[in-house]
């Protein structure tokens, strides 16, 4: 086995990854403890608190598993030249690089999806049935896949193909190009995702008039919040966790509540979490968040356009015909340590704006006591780790830990 330098390159990267995300797990696992925090004092018992701290356990674990699995196979197909094996056969047919393109891609994409499979299927049926989320039913299950697959297939491939068409045709212009109608797609789809595909896998109900969705009212109104629509969301019909969220622009904005979260939650609670939603939008961090994509989205393609035609990219993997299919997926590979690093970035942004919108939320109900037993109801609800290590929040977490949110609304 020899390797050029990108190829090493790739190597270490894909190596350091696993690593380095293991090493967080392992440090995360390791600051647990028995003392329950201060603030869930009354929110837990000792029991539950421990059944906690197993989820993580078990989640993590498994997740060691399956990352060491993707990796495995990973240098398994490409040391046996299996990249070069699968383009040498679809060449063969003389389809053209459009046509061979999708092919290509498209086998790679539904055989990691297939060895994905029994993973999920063991995480949805054993891990969360033991720790009572799982509310998934087998029709269910085969009908997300059935749809998520035909949904993959009615919009990625004309979209793969559109791109592949851009790099092949387009010269130098490709990679503005391509950025340009990605960015009006990826607009396009805040308006198309509320309305048509979200529906296809949730029934999404109008809040009924009540004491509830007169106080959202009120409140949407005293800060001049254009809210159009509420919907209850049937999310018992997989989980039992419970969450809320913001999607949409223009008169397609939906905020929507899990079932399960109007549930377990007094009114001025739920007030509270969709204020936080609402502070998202009255702060710009969404049109923030779409910027900071868009322009990541370009330096992404120029930085493909550079090297989607440099044959050491394809010798790294054994293939000896250079084409802008194989180039999209060894680059891939390639700008995986870049997306790491844009990750922190993008992750530390995130909790930021968690704050920010945590602040919005508690100045402009005056109630912060009512977001901060939402937070922790949805921590037990959830069974949430309470006390993550910092190297895990730098590396994967959106939200601060709920301990932080809580300081931060206690300060308030």
């Amino acid at each position: 086995m020899q390797l050029n330098i990108i190829g090493g390159v790739i190597l270490i990267a894909l190596i350091a990854d696993v690593v380095i995300s293991a090493i967080a797990d392992w440090l995360n696992i390791r600051r647990i403890s028995d003392n329950l925090p201060q603030a869930f004092q009354n929110m837990y018992d000792a029991r539950r608190y421990r059944r906690s701290q197993q989820y993580l356990r078990i989640n993590t674990r498994f997740g060691w598993v399956v990352s060491a699995f993707d990796l495995t196979v990973l240098l398994i197909f490409w040391f046996a030249h299996g990249f070069a094996g699968l383009d040498h056969w679809l060449r063969s047919f003389g389809w053209g690089p459009i046509v061979t393109g999708l092919v290509y891609i498209g086998i790679l994409v539904g055989a990691k999806s297939l060895l994905s499979l029994p993973f999920s299927i063991y995480q949805t049926f054993v891990i969360e049935q033991r720790f009572g989320f799982n509310q998934t039913r087998w029709s269910t299950f085969v009908t997300d896949l059935i749809k998520t697959t035909a949904l993959g297939i009615a919009i990625g491939a004309p979209v793969l193909a559109a791109v592949l068409a851009f790099f092949e045709y387009s010269g130098n212009h490709a990679w503005w190009l391509c950025w340009a109608a990605l960015t009006v797609l990826t607009l396009a789809l805040q308006y198309v995702i509320p309305t048509w595909i979200m529906p296809l896998f949730n029934r999404f109900v109008a809040l009924e008039d009540g004491e509830t969705k007169r106080a959202i009212v009120n409140y949407a109104r005293a800060i001049d919040f254009p809210l159009t629509n509420i919907f209850v969301m049937d999310g018992s019909r997989r989980s039992s966790k419970a969450n809320a969220f913001f999607t949409g622009f223009g008169r397609n904005k939906r905020i929507v509540l899990y079932d399960t979260l109007i549930k377990n939650h007094s009114t001025d609670e739920l007030v509270a979490i969709l204020a936080h939603e609402m502070g998202h939008y009255k702060k710009r961090h969404i049109q923030l968040s779409m910027l900071l994509i868009t322009l990541h989205n370009g330096a992404m393609l120029y930085l493909l356009s550079l090297f989607v035609s440099v044959k050491a990219l394809f010798a790294a993997f054994y293939v000896d015909t250079p084409s802008v299919y194989a180039g999209l997926v060894f680059f891939g590979l390639l700008y995986a340590p870049i997306e790491m690093l844009l990750s922190i970035g993008l992750q530390a942004f995130s909790r930021h704006n968690e704050f920010s919108a945590d602040r919005f939320a508690a100045q402009t109900t005056g109630q912060p006591q009512s977001l901060a037993m939402a937070l922790k109801k949805l921590s037990v609800q959830n069974l949430s780790n309470l006390t993550p290590h910092p190297m895990h929040v730098v590396l994967h977490d959106s939200h601060p830990p709920v301990l932080d949110r809580l300081a931060a609304l206690e300060a308030a």
